[in-house]
């Protein structure tokens, strides 16, 4: 129900994901992130602990291939779920159980990782990798282009209904995190909302940090 990618970004040190699903409200179960650590997706009928619990375990000192496989061997369910994780410098590692739904798949490149399941076709995941990698758009852009890629190899087998976008920087919370939770076409819809978002990103860490520092709120009664 799912097709996902995550990322890290050499330039900036930003981890960032996004997801697309069938379900409602993906990006609010799939999508996990720690400052400093790595950014993890957990996907298919869907545990989200197990997200956290690869992250922690990064956090530990453990490399992403074992905190992968000790994510998996402390679930009895682990053939039921597709994993994969971004640590420190872009390192990537994978995991997709033999209960995955429908037709799935994954794969890796420089810095990234896709997966899917209930696709159209097993090559979406590479689709996705391919356009990331040939990319020179911004870091939220490369992620959502590489989305949008993946739908127009095949996506997923039904319609899509929500999709999240995450990404994550060198402050403790999220410089954005978008969620289109129902909708007929979500990846348009975050898109726009990205598109409206971007610009303002350093502004709202600036309020965070330094608010009189801060530019113009833009709000009525704003002076």
């Amino acid at each position: 129900m799912t097709l996902s990618i995550a990322a890290w970004d050499a330039d900036t040190g930003q981890f960032g994901a996004v997801i697309s699903s069938s379900s409602i409200s993906v990006g609010s179960r799939c999508l996990h992130w720690r400052a400093g650590v790595g950014i993890a997706l957990s996907q298919n009928i869907t545990d989200p602990r197990l997200g956290q619990r690869m992250l922690s375990l990064l956090a530990g000192g453990v490399s992403v291939s074992d905190a992968i496989s000790a994510t998996v061997q402390s679930t009895p369910y682990a053939r039921y779920r597709q994993l994969a994780l971004i640590g420190n410098e872009g390192k990537t590692g994978l995991f997709s159980g033999d209960k995955v739904l429908g037709c799935f798949s994954s794969a890796q490149g420089k810095y990234c990782v896709a997966a899917g399941n209930l696709l159209d076709n097993e090559g979406v995941p590479a689709a996705m990798i391919t356009s990331f990698e040939n990319s020179t758009a911004t870091f939220g852009t490369r992620l959502l282009d590489a989305l949008n890629a993946g739908v127009e190899a095949g996506g997923e087998a039904g319609s899509l209904h929500s999709a999240g976008l995450l990404i994550g920087a060198e402050v403790s919370w999220p410089v954005a995190e978008l969620r289109i939770d129902w909708d007929d076409d979500p990846i348009a819809k975050m898109y726009a909302g990205w598109a409206v978002y971007e610009p303002q990103i350093d502004d709202y860490v600036t309020r965070a940090l330094m608010p009189g520092d801060a530019p113009s709120y833009g709000v009525p009664g704003d002076l």
